[in-house]
């Protein structure tokens, strides 16, 4: 397989959030999101008014998150801070993951806070104090010391085709790269996605060239770019019935 669905993959949140995460969703009809504490991600069923107002509902005043859109749709009371390119990239299932090369440990809740300060490091405010349970995430100890890590993040269903859980938290201590932690953290959750009949793919920003050279070199290809938009609530009020 060298292409994720685009029924699901140009909205991978609102399907995740309505199939293997559904037990996250905080809902208001046409929107939808994670907890705060879980990851900054939401999304709305269509692109329109009354949807991106439902949007607007979910989120506490100033609260940022992340939603996918070809083109932002803007409303009053949502106010628009950055966009993002990624690409979405998979891996097709005629790559075999290598023999597993050092020891890797299984992160739990007990992990939570430092899973947060080591994802920090790399990029903050996405790995939340609960992310950890969107899926399984594995981990390198240097003398009790989280130093990496990578796991799953979005989780979709396929409708009947299996599964897609998003590779994502791969994260090496900046005193601690260039020793192959990354690649040996990713070939351990696709061993764990060969095994469940899943499909592996992954996020990346387009213009993060070093990390998009790891992933080809892995075996990785892109299926498509998207765009994020980071929005807030604004701080005019949202009108009731929303």
């Amino acid at each position: 397989m060298t292409d994720l669905p685009e029924r699901l993959f140009l909205n991978p949140v609102w399907h995740a959030l309505h199939t293997r995460h559904r037990e996250f969703a905080v809902e208001a009809d046409e929107a939808c999101r994670y907890p705060a504490d879980v990851a900054p991600f939401a999304a709305v069923a269509t692109s329109n008014m009354s949807a991106m107002r439902e949007l607007a509902s979910l989120l506490a005043p100033e609260e940022a998150v992340w939603i996918f859109a070809e083109e932002y749709l803007a409303v009053d009371e949502l106010n628009r801070l950055e966009t993002l390119k990624c690409l979405q990239m998979v891996l097709p299932e005629e790559v075999m993951p290598p023999e597993r090369e050092m020891d890797l440990v299984r992160l739990s809740a007990e992990d939570g806070p430092a899973m947060v300060a080591l994802t920090d490091v790399a990029f903050p405010g996405f790995f939340r104090s609960r992310t950890y349970a969107m899926g399984s995430y594995f981990g390198v100890r240097l003398e009790g010391r989280l130093i990496a890590m990578g796991g799953e993040r979005l989780k979709l269903d396929g409708y009947p085709e299996g599964g897609y859980p998003e590779i994502s938290g791969v994260c090496t201590h900046p005193d601690h790269r260039g020793k192959g932690y990354a690649a040996s953290l990713i070939w351990e959750v696709v061993r764990k996605h060969r095994r469940d009949g899943d499909v592996s793919w992954l996020h990346v920003g387009a213009a993060n060239r070093k990390a998009i050279e790891l992933y080809q070199r892995m075996g990785f290809v892109t299926s498509r770019e998207v765009t994020l938009h980071r929005i807030t609530r604004s701080g005019r009020d949202v009108p009731s019935g929303y």
